[in-house]
């Protein structure tokens, strides 16, 4: 069988943004677009003859086509081996433990995280490196430039594989290797938690929602919380995939999971609501009348890490997301452990988990995870918060208001404009950022005072590297913050989002609705922006 070289043209518009590639099923479909992207992914690696790598998505419409053409293509390129997923399946954080597990080269995750699927959804191709993480800047940019100027991939013209068929199959002199997707992930879940402590918690009458939103972390929540924790059937409710996400949204937040919200806030309602997005990664985390922010969830998180077995020695230190608010900051400050604050984007946590410098990382858009995989991980942050729950026997309301006794409160919120022209968005962020030099020690609104005023730039602790533009951020000297970036996860136009965060001390008043909490700050953003003015929109997308 021998291996094919292709002539192709190359595509103006495959640079990577914060997670891979993502656009358009249809822009996928054109002919060469995806072993386009492949082989430049393959052109910019160097050390991977004979090989394994790992391959595996979310389910969503256009896995299984693209999934056939990434075997083929590494097959003709030298890769010794592929692991790929029963039906092409594997969460993002499963994909990462698998190529950790299994020692791998690298992998391919196929997924647009939490974006819509179907024929008119989303997709997306992400390449890992060997520690289970996303490749850093140094590969995207250089998968880029190849992809500038690419004529050619390499391909074999043979049958497609039986992704359903666990074992071997041959193609080429490649072998590619289907596995049971949720096995190995399970093992390593068994590692890190109490499971007995949670089977008990169950077993007197716990009761809990998980909502899978048809997407891919069905299997992994019926396997660990019904068959293996003793959660009623029925706890998993949208459990089984769908390429089109049963034509949902699996963006695990207040819009899109507003019914289990509402059930949560009655008092007939479960003791514990979650759910998790399109590729497994992201978490929704409500209790009966408390809904946790991502943020405060990092934050209760790490200060409760010890209860379970896998971290029952401590954390060596916590990472957020630039964004995310500063709730983590405290603990890590109570507990003297590092705090590391990154720009937007997992890979960014990689150098850090791998120095064994922080233990937790998370970011306000619903991500958190630990040392054990290189990806944020859904499953994980519900089977930890479960741990805590069967340890501390109180509720999640009663442990957040303790939580914030002891820290203060963080009100936190994040206001999204989808689907903004690009050409208006990036003008708003370039004027905004001519303004910068001129507001500390200005007076903003009736009497916040800015401290502060940058376009945030990282300074890698580990390698050195330097990522510049990550995002303005604007802080007032009551511990306050206005920040605003261009997200680089969507597919159209450009998402705008202000984030926005006010401190209230641990003696103060925790009990105000975030939206009224934060409206000078919202007035003093709009002032600063002209959001509504420059985009016509009267109100955001989304709030969060």
């Amino acid at each position: 069988m021998t291996t094919q070289t292709i002539k192709t043209t190359p595509f103006s518009d495959q640079k990577p943004g914060t997670s891979g590639l993502r656009k358009r099923v249809t822009v996928y479909q054109q002919p060469n677009y995806v072993e386009n992207y492949i082989q430049a992914i393959f052109d910019s690696l160097e050390g991977f003859a004979g090989q394994t790598l790992v391959i595996g998505g979310d389910g969503r419409f256009y896995n299984d086509v693209a999934i056939q053409k990434a075997i083929r293509i590494a097959a003709a390129n030298g890769f010794g081996k592929v692991l790929v997923g029963q039906g092409g399946i594997l969460s993002t954080p499963a994909a990462s433990h698998v190529i950790r597990h299994y020692k791998a080269f690298g992998g391919l995750v196929l997924s647009a995280s939490h974006n819509p699927g179907g024929p008119e959804g989303d997709f997306g191709i992400k390449y890992n490196i060997g520690n289970g993480g996303p490749a850093p800047e140094k590969i995207t940019d250089a998968v880029y430039a190849r992809t500038k100027i690419i004529d050619s991939f390499k391909t074999l013209d043979t049958a497609d594989i039986d992704l359903n068929a666990i074992g071997t199959q041959q193609v080429g002199d490649m072998v590619v290797e289907v596995i049971d997707p949720v096995k190995d992930y399970a093992a390593l879940m068994q590692t890190l938690f109490d499971f007995d402590a949670i089977r008990a918690l169950f077993a007197g009458g716990f009761r809990m929602t998980f909502d899978a939103m048809a997407a891919v972390t069905g299997p992994y929540a019926n396997a660990i919380l019904e068959d293996m924790l003793g959660a009623p059937k029925g706890t998993v409710v949208n459990g089984t995939p769908s390429p089109t996400f049963d034509n949902g949204h699996p963006d695990p937040n207040l819009v899109y999971c507003k019914d289990m919200h509402d059930l949560l806030m009655t008092p007939d309602g479960p003791d514990f609501g979650a759910a998790s997005d399109g590729d497994g990664d992201r978490n929704l985390i409500i209790g009966k009348n408390r809904f946790v922010t991502p943020s405060d969830s990092l934050a209760l998180l790490a200060a409760n890490a010890h209860l379970a077995p896998g971290y029952k020695d401590g954390i060596a230190g916590i990472a957020r997301s630039m964004p995310t608010s500063a709730a983590a900051d405290r603990v890590a400050e109570k507990l003297g452990i590092e705090m590391h604050e990154t720009p937007t984007g997992w890979k960014f946590f990689g150098n850090l988990l791998d120095a064994g410098r922080v233990t937790i990382c998370g970011e306000e858009s619903a991500g958190t995870g630990s040392n054990h995989v290189r990806e944020k991980d859904g499953l994980w942050a519900v089977l930890l918060w479960l741990n805590i729950l069967a340890v501390r026997k109180h509720g999640v309301d009663e442990i957040v208001r303790e939580h914030w006794r002891t820290y203060g409160r963080n009100y936190y919120t994040r206001h999204d404009y989808e689907e903004v022209d690009s050409a208006i968005a990036n003008q708003l962020m370039d004027d905004l950022r001519g303004k910068l030099a001129s507001l500390p020690g200005q007076t903003l609104g009736d009497d916040m005072q800015v401290a502060y005023a940058d376009d945030f730039t990282y300074h890698d602790p580990v390698d050195g590297s330097t990522s510049a533009k990550q995002g303005v951020r604007i802080g007032f000297v009551d511990g306050s913050r206005i920040v605003l970036r261009l997200s680089g996860t969507g597919t159209v136009g450009a998402t705008l989002r202000v984030y926005l965060e006010r401190y209230e001390a641990s003696d103060g008043r925790h009990d105000l609705d975030t939206q009224v909490a934060l409206e000078p700050l919202i007035a003093i953003a709009e002032q600063l922006a002209g959001i509504k003015s420059r985009t016509g929109r009267t109100e955001p997308s989304v709030i969060t």
